[in-house]
């Protein structure tokens, strides 16, 4: 293998887009573009999911933000639920042989508002039309005779009760409080105190007689109860006949319109029986004479029995319904239950039933955030619990967990059919596939969004479509060839691959707004290339204080940071600051002292507590790397510091583990690495260098402090030669390494990097094990054994 580093050319550097490659003068010219850009495979599985009709096979959207995801699985939910038929209308009514039971009653969609209307319109005409009956000539005189028929049996019965008690030597009188009894002796009636002078066989047949007229006095109360009985009930059946004779036609016109309606049929019987049966309430309530505020008769509740709370209304929908629930809590997906507050107590009826989005979204599709239903309590449970069971239950949360031992409604189960379609990202996907059980059965199909792709077949012209549709929807200014251009070298960047292009349309619909502002801000009618270059250095200006900072220390000197020279043991690594919506590179110094002793590598950062596991797990990966090579006869008999230097955060990451294996090289031979040279890069136990993340911002953290302190034609970074397709470096810098001022080294081995760092010869292990004299591994093997 070749000891000799490879040197990047310009054109190595960053992938070009050729505005030659567009056919077109701005993107005002591209038709309308409706295809999802890249998403295939995510594509396809949400089309299987969105057509799978059985159960279980709900969607999991899995993707990292600003892919689109949301925005194409909207797009495809109502491009295909217009083929859907539309799903019925759900109402409650009142039970009205169990109250705390409300009925559900399924109509076709849009008849629940009609039928509530036709329910309300009902109440109005009975309210006006039963106090009629009453008033009526007809009924007024029915009603008499009836009352004057049992009068006169009363009457009749009277009499025959007064001539039995005359009989039995007592006179009746009525009075408001009975019937009085006086005893009659010779036609005349005695006072109580001529009744102490009656012999007491006169008292003894004067009380025997006493008895007998009670007894004909129950036996008449008995009949006239009877008589009153049917007087009452000849009333009520008068009172009833009447009534039905006048609501009649407008009942059977009712039950007519909905005879193919077991339900609803079923239920208007029920409600006619119980309007005959509270014939008072349509006669008015007499309020009191005193009113108490808080106690006046609320004549409204007393019709919510008649009234029909339609829960889901379908009226104007278009095939499915689309139901995108951004609040998931337990209420807003099942549904509640609410209640109003009177004279200090809470009542509800079931007219206070609402329902919820899975309701709302029944026949349908439902979208929720997987981490905003987890976030709720208990909306993963009822969410499961509704799909599993294919019906929705609105219950009372404080009931249903035992919170609230009073006794409340229960509602009819609703049966409900809804696709359910849940976004998150993939670990909570494999977390919840993990440990949910329910989950595995319930969401079956998941849908991949990925954040690049391959740069190819026609791909960039793809991208010129974004565009012109995001201009056109937002009313944004076209962009001509160059600056689409610009932006696609930007997708590139953002996917930090020449060959491929980022996904993340967020951040490239916000590059576009933000070139067009530029653009109008400077009076253009179209953007260009330059618009687009404003629009992501202001991007940068806006967030990159810090680095500012960090620059500034580098400059004055308070970071130690050499571009010049060489120096044993001490290297230039490169770390990168990730902000969130900001990351940049910066040098740190890296350095490395050996001493006597058994310790081996001692890895600062780690015992001060300040390194992460993966740096942890690159300084052991160093050390074998160390030991295979090294030791193969002998122990390492060694004790080894490494440190960044005035690093006072945590330190995490593998890709300073070359720079850190350079710098001990360096000590062991005692040669000089040179310090215009800065190192990136990972290293396994074989002592290959691997591609490490950030590249392009670590390369330009280097050129920026290079440049900032002046250019000597021979700094430049050294970089995994399989990180090479990964440059997407900014012009300035590509610029810098055509002229000559900067310069960029691929490396595949660490013998590579000694190399290019010391400038020496490195060696390779001859067949008795030993190294050529005068090489850096001869070097290192003869200190070894010194110490």
């Amino acid at each position: 293998m070749s000891n000799a580093a490879r040197k990047l050319a310009a054109h190595e550097l960053r992938t070009s887009c050729r505005p030659e490659e567009f056919p077109f003068e701005t993107t005002a010219d591209l038709p309308p573009w409706d295809e999802v850009i890249g998403q295939d495979r995510a594509v396809r599985a949400i089309q299987f999911g969105l057509g799978m009709p059985n159960q279980g096979y709900n969607l999991y959207i899995s993707g990292v933000p600003g892919t689109g995801k949301n925005t194409i699985i909207k797009a495809m939910i109502e491009k295909i639920s217009k083929t859907r038929p539309v799903p019925p209308d759900w109402c409650y009514v009142h039970h009205f042989r169990d109250a705390d039971r409300p009925k559900a009653i399924q109509l076709p969609a849009g008849k629940g508002r009609v039928f509530a209307r036709e329910m309300d319109q009902l109440v109005e005409f009975l309210l006006d039309e039963i106090p009629k009956v009453f008033e009526s000539k007809e009924y007024g005189e029915q009603k008499s005779r009836i009352v004057e028929e049992y009068d006169k049996a009363k009457e009749a019965l009277f009499h025959e009760l007064e001539r039995r008690a005359v009989e039995l030597g007592f006179q009746l009188n009525v009075t408001k409080t009975g019937i009085l009894k006086v005893p009659i002796i010779k036609g005349k009636p005695i006072q109580p105190e001529i009744f102490e002078t009656l012999t007491k066989d006169q008292q003894r047949e004067l009380e025997e007689r006493e008895k007998r007229v009670n007894s004909e006095i129950r036996d008449f109360l008995a009949k006239i109860r009877v008589l009153e009985k049917q007087g009452h009930e000849k009333v009520d059946e008068l009172n009833r006949r009447a009534v039905q004779f006048a609501i009649g036609h407008r009942m059977e016109d009712l039950k007519g319109r909905y005879r193919d309606n077991a339900a609803v049929a079923e239920y208007l019987q029920d409600a006619e029986e119980d309007v005959l049966d509270h014939l008072r309430d349509f006669l008015g309530e007499q309020q009191p004479e005193i009113a108490i505020p808080g106690l006046e008769v609320d004549s409204k509740r007393v019709w919510t029995r008649y009234k029909v709370n339609v829960l889901v209304d379908n009226t104007g929908t278009k095939g499915a319904p689309v139901v995108e629930e951004v609040n998931p809590t337990y209420n807003n997906l099942v549904g509640r239950i609410e209640r109003k507050a009177r004279l200090g107590a809470l009542y509800t009826d079931f007219t206070m039933i609402k329902a919820g989005s899975i309701l709302q979204a029944n026949g349908g599709y439902l979208l929720v955030n997987a981490l905003d239903v987890l976030r709720n309590p208990f909306s993963w449970d009822a969410l499961k619990r509704s799909v599993r069971k294919g019906e929705v239950k609105v219950e009372d949360l404080g009931e249903m967990y035992g919170f609230v031992t009073t006794g409340g409604m229960k509602p009819d189960p609703i049966p409900a059919k809804v696709k359910v379609v849940m976004q998150g990202s993939p670990w909570l996907y494999y977390l919840l596939y993990a440990y949910d059980e329910d989950y595995r059965k319930l969401f079956k199909v998941k849908a991949d969004f990925g954040v690049d792709i391959k740069a190819e077949n026609g791909q960039r012209m793809q991208y010129a479509h974004f565009i012109a549709k995001l201009c056109g929807k937002e009313g944004l200014l076209p962009f001509d060839r160059s600056a689409a251009a610009a932006v696609v070298e930007q997708a590139a960047r953002q996917a930090e691959n020449q060959k491929k292009l980022s996904l993340r349309f967020s951040e490239l619909a916000d590059l576009i707004r933000e070139s067009c502002y530029w653009a109008r801000e400077t009076g253009g009618k179209v953007v260009t290339r330059a618009h687009v270059e404003r629009a992501l250095e202001e991007k940068v200006y806006r967030s990159n204080l810090l680095e500012e900072r960090i620059q500034e220390l580098i400059e004055e000197g308070t970071i130690l940071v050499d571009i010049t020279g060489a120096v044993v043991g001490q290297v230039n690594g490169l770390s990168v600051y990730d902000l969130g919506d900001f990351s940049f590179g910066k040098p740190s110094r890296i350095t490395a002292r050996i001493f006597s002793g058994k310790a081996g590598v001692v890895n600062i950062e780690r015992e001060a507590k300040l390194s992460g596991r993966i740096h942890n797990k690159g300084v052991l990966i160093r050390s074998g790397c160390l030991g295979g090579k090294y030791a193969q006869e002998e122990a390492l008999a060694l004790s080894a510091t490494l440190c960044f230097e005035q690093s006072y955060g945590e330190v995490e990451g593998d890709s300073a583990s070359a720079a850190e294996l350079f710098a001990i090289l360096s000590v062991l031979a005692e040669v000089p690495l040179r310090q215009d040279l800065a190192v990136t890069g990972s290293i396994n136990q074989r002592g290959e260098i691997q591609a490490v993340g950030g590249i392009n911002e670590k390369i330009e953290g280097f050129y920026a402090v290079c440049k900032a302190k002046g250019f000597t034609g021979e700094q430049g970074v050294l970089i995994p030669e399989s990180n090479v397709r990964h440059l997407m470096l900014k012009p300035e810098v590509v610029r810098a390494v055509e002229a000559g001022q900067f310069h960029l080294f691929a490396v595949r081995t660490a013998d590579e990097g000694m190399a290019l760092l010391t400038g020496l010869t490195v060696g390779e292990r001859q067949a008795d094990g030993s190294y050529p004299q005068g090489t850096i591994n001869a070097r290192i093997a003869r200190r070894l054994r010194e110490m």
